[in-house]
């Protein structure tokens, strides 16, 4: 049999509402995660790492530094036709933006049909998790059904703050619910239910008549999760993946089956903290299934007399001089100075934290500096007189490029 062809689609044109102020100046897949990633790298890596080699991710909102990203970093093999591309708007379909994520592939019609490809597919840029996409893509095959949803196990009393897939036995959708009072349990497994990813595979010929339909409907809000699949789903067409059968060559038995999604501040605080347990809740150091990036040409990290990093990630470039780091993660080119103390942190690229200065339970954007003696994440009141975001869990965000004044 020959090898299907299929052409990946990224959406990443969200703007990122919940992430303020860390999306104020960026894309929410272009938001530094891990130390030393965007968060578009879990995705690009799972397609890459899964051997699907032609992907075009869909940019919209401040676009600038993803769409560099993506240039310098994804460069692919156009020997072997391979690309890893980012297609901004353009108005294909008249003048206006996108409309929706249904609505972004309607009006790039142009890469499916240049492609010509048996099978499309659309995965979310923001999320953190590993996946073999060809196993889906197998598994979609096998059910000769039009769509395929991945969908993770949540317990059912959580299930609610969810769109929920309800699905038989025969893996067939039979309904498609956006955040259910009422969570239908799963066959197997009465207390647990299918939540949707956000990620989808397709049958091109059907695929392309729904985006056709979809677009000419004036009622429709173009959504990928909103329309186009209850759309299959009204139609039988619709098959659920279940994410827990998903086998990823290294994975641990606490990392197996990990999706985070990150669209809020105190999620993507909570999935740093996950990285640096002794046993990490999501392992970067499984180098079968790599997650890529373009690493910074810096040095290693340094650490002077009397310093110390505990339960730490500590990238290239940093230097701790004498200062105490626990539970954080600190992104290249980060300087702590003398007696300073960093305690569940995520600081991010070139930021300068000065002697005697006290940070706890805070997001550090690129280039802040503390000065010396400055609290941050200490006094509720101080950071907000300071302008500063305060999560519902308490942890403060100090923008990019802010000196932060002494109150």
């Amino acid at each position: 049999m020959a090898e299907p062809k299929v052409l990946s689609i990224v959406l990443a044109g969200g703007e990122g509402k919940r992430l303020m102020p860390l999306t104020a100046d960026r894309a929410k897949p272009a938001v530094p995660f891990g130390g030393t990633y965007r968060l578009i790298d879990f995705a690009l890596s799972n397609m890459v790492n899964s051997n699907l080699t032609k992907v075009a991710v869909l940019t919209q909102y401040k676009s600038h530094s993803l769409d560099r990203h993506i240039s310098i970093t994804w460069r692919m093999s156009t020997l072997l036709g391979n690309y890893v591309t980012p297609v901004p708007a353009q108005q294909r379909r008249g003048p206006h933006w996108f409309q929706g994520s249904a609505d972004a592939i309607y009006q790039s019609m142009n890469l499916i049909n240049d492609e010509n490809p048996d099978y499309i597919v659309v995965f979310g840029a923001d999320n953190i998790y590993r996946m073999d996409v060809r196993q889906m893509l197998d598994a979609h095959i096998d059910s000769g059904l039009a769509a395929s949803v991945a969908a993770i196990r949540v317990p059912r009393s959580e299930a609610s703050a969810f769109g929920i897939i309800d699905a038989g036995s025969d893996r067939v959708i039979e309904r498609f619910l956006e955040k259910p009072s009422d969570p239908p349990g799963l066959p197997d497994s009465p207390d647990e239910s299918f939540a949707s990813m956000g990620n989808y595979i397709f049958s091109r010929k059907q695929f392309v008549e729904m985006l056709e339909f979809d677009g000419q409907n004036a009622d429709s809000k173009h959504d990928m999760g909103g329309n186009i699949i209850p759309a299959f789903v009204a139609q039988r067409e619709c098959a659920v993946y279940d994410f827990t059968e998903n086998q990823v060559p290294g994975a641990t038995e606490k990392d197996r089956n990990y999706w985070r999604d990150v669209g809020t501040i105190d999620a993507y605080f909570d999935a740093h903290m996950d990285l640096i347990s002794v046993v990490p809740e999501f392992n970067l150091y499984n180098q079968r299934w790599p997650i890529l990036t373009q690493q910074p040409q810096l040095p290693g990290a340094k650490f002077t007399l009397h310093s110390t990093a505990e339960s730490s990630i500590v990238t290239n470039g940093c230097i701790i001089s004498g200062g105490d780091v626990d539970h954080s993660v600190l992104s290249p080119g980060v300087r702590v100075e003398d007696h300073a103390s960093v305690d569940r942190c995520v600081v991010m690229h070139n930021s300068r934290i000065g002697r005697n200065c006290v940070v706890r339970n805070a997001i550090l954007d690129k280039n802040v500096v503390v000065p010396d003696g400055v609290h941050v994440g200490i006094d509720r009141e101080a950071d907000e007189a300071r302008g500063f975001h305060i999560s519902d869990n308490g942890v403060t965000v100090v923008p990019k490029n802010t000196k932060v004044e002494q109150v």
